[in-house]
Parts: C-alpha cells; sequence; structure tokens
C-alpha cells in the first residue's frame, strides 16, 4: 500500500510538473488564466477639454489658481477678465500666462485681451460665452468638451482622472442640469422685458426691468438651469455658434463681431 501511494505521488506530480511547463510555454491553444482584454483594446484615445474661465474685479489671483489646477497639456483654456478689473489685472494676468513656461511651449492657453463689459443673468454673459466658445474653435479643431467656469471654481478630482473617465463617453454627449418646472423663475425671469446695460455703457450696472410683462412662448418649452456650470460636446457648441451667426446677413459681420465681442451683437 505505501509502494502504491508513493507512486500515485510521484504520477500526480510529474502530471503536474508537465502541464505547468505547457502552460509556461504557450504549447496549448489556450489559457486557463488569460484575461480578456477587449474592453482595454476598445478605450479610445483620451479626450481634450475647452475650458473657459471667467473673471471679474479682483478675481486675478483666483483665475490664475484656478487654471493652474485645472491646466493639462492635452486640454485648451481660454481665460477673461471683464472690463469691471482695472487694466493693471487684466495686463498681469496677460503677463503671467505668456511668461509661464508650459504654457507657452504648449500653447494651449489664450487671454482675451479684449475685454468685455459682461453683466451677470444678462446677455452679455451669455454673448461673452460664446465669443470664447468662437475663439477655442477657432483655435483648435480637437477638442471633445467645451466647460464654462468661474475664477471662484476649483476642481475636485485631477485632470488625468477627468479624462480617464471622459474616455470612455460618447463624444456627442452634453451635461446640463436642467428642469421645465420653472416655478417663480417664470414670473421672475421668463416673463419680465429686461435691457442689459453692459450692451451700451462701459461701466457696469444691474439689469434694467421695464415695466412690462412678455406672455411665456407657445412654439417651444422654456427650461431652466439647475446650475450655472455646463459641459457641452464640441458638435452642440458648434449648432450654437452656427444659429446665432446665422443671424447675421454677411460674414463681413460675424467677423466683425468676433473681433469686437458682444458688443458686435447689438447690430
Amino acid at each position: 500500500m505505501e509502494a502504491s501511494r508513493r507512486w500515485i505521488l510521484i504520477a500526480s506530480l510529474t502530471i503536474l510538473f508537465v502541464i505547468t511547463i505547457f502552460l509556461t510555454n504557450d504549447a496549448f491553444p489556450f489559457s486557463l488564466f488569460a484575461t480578456n482584454d477587449s474592453s482595454s483594446s476598445e478605450l479610445r484615445p483620451p479626450p481634450r477639454l475647452a475650458y473657459f474661465i471667467s473673471g471679474s474685479v479682483d478675481d486675478g489671483e483666483r483665475l490664475k489658481r484656478a487654471l493652474q489646477a485645472l491646466y493639462h497639456p492635452l486640454n485648451f483654456y481660454a481665460v477673461h477678465l471683464d472690463l469691471e478689473s482695472p487694466l493693471r489685472e487684466r495686463m498681469e494676468l496677460a503677463e503671467y500666462v505668456r511668461e509661464e513656461p508650459v504654457f507657452s511651449m504648449v500653447g494651449n492657453v489664450e487671454v482675451m485681451t479684449k475685454a468685455n463689459l459682461v453683466t451677470y443673468r444678462g446677455p452679455t454673459m451669455v454673448t461673452n460665452t460664446l465669443q470664447a466658445a468662437a475663439i477655442l474653435l477657432r483655435k483648435s479643431p480637437h477638442w471633445d468638451w467645451f466647460i464654462n467656469l468661474s475664477a471662484s471654481d476649483y476642481p475636485l478630482v485631477t485632470q488625468d482622472d477627468l479624462l480617464h473617465t471622459f474616455a470612455y463617453l460618447p463624444r456627442d454627449l452634453n451635461f446640463i442640469e436642467h428642469t421645465s418646472d420653472m416655478g417663480w423663475k417664470e414670473s421672475m425671469r421668463a416673463r419680465p422685458v429686461i435691457v442689459d446695460p453692459a450692451l451700451y455703457m462701459l461701466n457696469k450696472s444691474d439689469l434694467l426691468r421695464l415695466p412690462l410683462r412678455r406672455s411665456v412662448p407657445t412654439a417651444f418649452k422654456l427650461f431652466t438651469a439647475v446650475r450655472g456650470g455646463v459641459g457641452l460636446s464640441r458638435s452642440q457648441e458648434s449648432k450654437r455658434l452656427s444659429r446665432k451667426w446665422g443671424e447675421w446677413d454677411s460674414p463681413g459681420r460675424r467677423k466683425d463681431w468676433m473681433a469686437r465681442g458682444p458688443r458686435g451683437w447689438e447690430g
């Protein structure tokens, strides 16, 4: 009995040794321990993000901080301090971007040197964002998402982690937190008639609310954003700009707006 057990043990060890040799030398047409790498092979190249970071008076240092935290060589950036900020502060921002070695070497940070006067919640806030998107579209055709932020924003994750996550998403996906439940905004924002003084003045002031009311449109449904920040795909941003540019009769007026900024929307 002892001899038979000894031979069974020797035979088992021999078979195990032979199987190990076959597996390590790829003698089998398949491996029992092979992993499925199809998911990694289907992973697309990392996306590129286009950031617009804006600020106002006394936001110069905060804007630099946000730019440093958000910076990645694959991304593109447009930064803007509005006309209310002192000229010295705007020049310091331009000098900082120009003299930063990484920014100048990669060349992916654009300073909007022609400052626009921007009114919070006014049309000039929208047109200023559209101008930044137009600049980013003109500077580079290779980004995938447009994200607008303010100088007071700060990222919670690194850009490497964010780009890795976005690499798994469809490139035409948009990020807009919105609702059709207008609530109090229907009477306070949708129906009043307002005038943005930044369209024709050089000093910032609040929106002018006229003693007029308009009816809520019935041809389309109004939505309101829950948060101001959005992430729009390149295709969506191009469509949005195309609709605005289509309001002009000639390409010359569009080019003039690109040079002048939101004031070009006055017609």
